[in-house]
C-alpha cells in the first residue's frame, strides 16, 4: 500500500466522524497523490473567493441567493462539464476542476456544494446512478440541480431522463436514489471515476495509488482488493498482487467471479514457480 505523506494525511481527514470530514480539503488530498506539492490551503481560498464573488451577502432570500450563485459559477465563472474530454483524469482533480473550470458531473457538484455551504445555503450531493446532481433544501422545496450542464434545474422527470442517456438504458428512479450521499459515500465515487480514468489509460501505479485510498475508506470492498492484484500483477509485481487475490478469495468466498480468480492466482503461481 502507498505509505506516501499525501496517503497519511487523507487517512487523518477521513478516520474521523463523517459529519467532520472537510470535503474539500479531503477532495484536494486526494489531488495531492497526483500532485505532492499542491497547497491545499490555497485552492480551499479560492473556493472562499468564490462565494465572494458571488455578492449575495445583500440577498436575503435564499432561492434568489441559489439563482445568484447559479449565475455567478456557471455564467461568470464559466464552469461547465468536459463532455469532450469526459475521461480525462483531470477532471477528477479539484485543484485542476478549479484551474481549467472544466469537470465531471460529481466534481462540478462539489464545487457548487462547497461554495453554495459558504454562503449559508444547505446544499448535498445526490448519486443517482451515472450522473452525480446537486439537491438545495430551499424553505420547503428541495431544488435539483445539474452542475455538469450549466446548473440547470431538473424535475424528477428530467433525472430519469438523464441517467437514461447515461446509462443507454431506461431507469425508473425511486425516491431512495434522491437520498443525500454522506461524506465517504461522495469521496468513495470521486474515486471510482478516477480509478476508472486511469484504468482505461491502463495506467496501473496510478490505478494502484487510488485503490489505496479507496481502501481506506472501505476495507470491505472486494473488488477493490481483486482489481489491485490485477494492476500489481501487470505492472510485473506479481508477489503483491497474489497476496491481493489470495486475500479477497479467503474474505469474499461467496464472490460470484471466485473461480476466475482463482485460476488467475494458479496461473501466477505457475509463472512464479518456473522463475525460481
Amino acid at each position: 500500500m502507498d505509505s506516501g505523506p499525501s496517503l497519511r494525511q487523507f487517512v487523518e481527514q477521513v478516520s474521523r466522524p463523517d459529519a467532520d470530514i472537510d470535503l474539500a480539503r479531503a477532495a484536494l488530498l486526494i489531488a495531492r497523490s497526483e500532485y505532492p506539492g499542491l497547497d491545499v490551503d490555497a485552492y480551499a481560498a479560492r473556493l472562499d473567493a468564490l462565494a465572494e464573488g458571488a455578492a449575495v451577502t445583500l440577498i436575503p432570500d435564499p432561492l434568489a441567493r441559489l439563482h445568484r450563485l447559479r449565475e455567478h459559477l456557471f455564467g461568470e465563472q464559466g464552469f461547465a462539464g468536459n463532455s469532450e474530454e469526459y475521461y480525462d483524469p483531470r477532471n477528477s482533480y479539484l485543484n485542476d476542476v478549479l484551474d481549467r473550470r472544466l469537470g465531471i458531473p460529481i466534481t462540478l457538484s462539489l464545487v457548487l456544494i462547497e461554495v453554495g455551504r459558504r454562503l449559508d445555503l444547505e446544499m448535498e450531493g445526490i448519486g443517482l446512478p451515472g450522473h452525480f446532481i446537486v439537491g438545495a433544501r430551499v424553505r420547503d422545496e428541495h431544488v435539483l440541480l445539474d452542475p455538469f450542464n450549466g446548473g440547470t434545474i431538473l424535475t424528477a422527470e428530467a433525472c430519469g431522463e438523464l441517467v437514461g442517456r447515461a446509462l443507454g438504458r431506461r431507469v425508473r428512479l425511486k425516491p431512495e436514489h434522491f437520498a443525500p450521499v454522506n461524506n465517504v459515500q461522495f469521496l468513495s465515487r470521486m474515486l471510482a471515476n478516477l480509478k476508472s480514468a486511469y484504468w482505461r489509460r491502463e495506467e496501473w501505479d496510478r490505478v494502484i495509488r487510488v485503490i489505496d485510498r479507496i481502501l481506506v475508506l472501505n476495507p470491505e470492498a472486494g473488488s477493490e482488493w481483486r482489481d489491485r492484484g490485477a494492476a500489481w500483477s501487470n505492472l510485473g509485481h506479481l508477489e503483491r498482487g497474489l497476496a491481493d487475490w489470495e486475500r479477497y478469495l479467503t474474505d469474499f468466498p461467496g464472490a460470484a467471479d471466485h473461480e476466475k480468480v482463482k485460476g488467475q492466482l494458479r496461473r501466477v503461481r505457475e509463472k512464479l514457480a518456473r522463475f525460481n
